[in-house]
């Protein structure tokens, strides 16, 4: 009887410590998996829709910690996690390598945070945080070049080009053309353009839609 009491009284003690540790890890991954949303929102370069991909950090890392507190001290329930993993397969559209850098991210977050490994994962992720944002300051004036920009004018003047040349002269290092297309229905020209930063783009812009009333401007990175 006594022993009965006795495991009983441990396997209550066990419970508790259980929850107490659950409930620290996911608000720890909680807090993590945001900060690293909006590191993603502020400082990813991905093309794709930022705001709305960062919004499956948090689930996915509170879901991950979930998981580890779960089968982390049992062998049979970390064999069913296997078994189940290997008939719900998991598939996303990933367009970018820096998209999955930010899931292993948010996945290792939950891991460390779901083993209970507190300090280890806290430190990590401020170092991470801080390689980040280091990076993102480094980079905060880079120097751009190689980048190729369409001009496109629906109803053209007869000195429409000239005027194109004498404003990418002005805010560029260098100019190349590398196609022109001139018809009854526009003009249209592709450049490759190196400038200092993102300052002479925004200028590119603005004397051109001063210049024409019509102007499309496409800014594209390294296409060719």
């Amino acid at each position: 009887m006594a022993i009965t009491q006795t495991i009983q009284e441990f396997a209550l003690q066990s419970s508790q410590g259980s929850i107490v540790n659950l409930i620290v890890g996911l608000i720890l991954t909680l807090i993590f998996t945001f900060i690293t949303s909006r590191l993603y929102v502020k400082y990813g370069s991905a093309l794709s829709n930022r705001e709305r991909f960062a919004r499956n950090f948090v689930i996915l890392g509170m879901v991950t910690t979930l998981v580890i507190s779960v089968v982390k001290s049992s062998l049979a329930l970390s064999l069913g996690l296997v078994g189940a993993l290997s008939i719900v397969r998991f598939r996303a559209a990933i367009k970018d390598p820096e998209e999955i850098v930010y899931l292993f991210l948010v996945i290792g977050i939950g891991l460390g945070l779901g083993a209970n490994q507190w300090i280890i994962t806290t430190t990590a992720f401020v170092i991470i945080v801080a390689a980040i944002t280091g990076r993102s300051y480094l980079k905060r004036n880079p120097d751009m070049r190689g980048l190729s920009l369409l001009i496109t004018i629906p109803a053209p003047r007869e000195n429409s080009f000239s005027k194109i040349r004498q404003v990418l002269a002005r805010n560029c290092k260098s100019v190349n053309l590398k196609r022109y297309d001139e018809n009854q229905i526009g003009l249209e020209a592709l450049f490759i353009i190196d400038f200092n930063n993102i300052r002479s783009l925004e200028n590119i812009k603005d004397e051109l839609k001063s210049s024409f009333s019509q102007v499309q401007i496409s800014f594209l990175d390294n296409i060719i």
